[in-house]
């Protein structure tokens, strides 16, 4: 497989995953949409880090692994939102979120 190929598998993994977060209405699903936006840039990262220079150096790896755990990190955070909102609205529609007060 070539450079071409990886970087559109990328770009149709993005696609899907920005559809998934600007039409659904469901935060958890809002979320999952992100997540696939953010492995579609892990994709490119390792692609660009194959098809580089320098494959033995392992920087794409090195910027990966960042990525991962920065969106665990978000995946974390956005679930303990998701939970906190729920307990106080009753839902995770975010058509019937429209405040931010206390």
């Amino acid at each position: 497989m070539t450079l071409a190929g990886y970087l559109i598998v990328a770009a149709l993994l993005f696609a899907v995953g920005l559809a998934g977060a600007l039409t659904r209405r469901n935060a958890i699903l809002v979320l999952i949409g992100i997540e696939l936006m953010l492995n579609a840039a892990n994709l490119n990262l390792i692609a660009f880090w194959r098809y580089g220079r320098s494959p033995e150096a392992l920087t794409g790896v090195l910027f990966v692994i960042f990525s991962i755990g920065v969106a665990a990190a978000e995946a974390a955070v956005g679930l303990a939102m998701i939970i906190a909102i729920y307990r106080h609205y009753k839902t995770t529609n975010l058509d019937y979120i429209d405040s931010m007060k206390g």
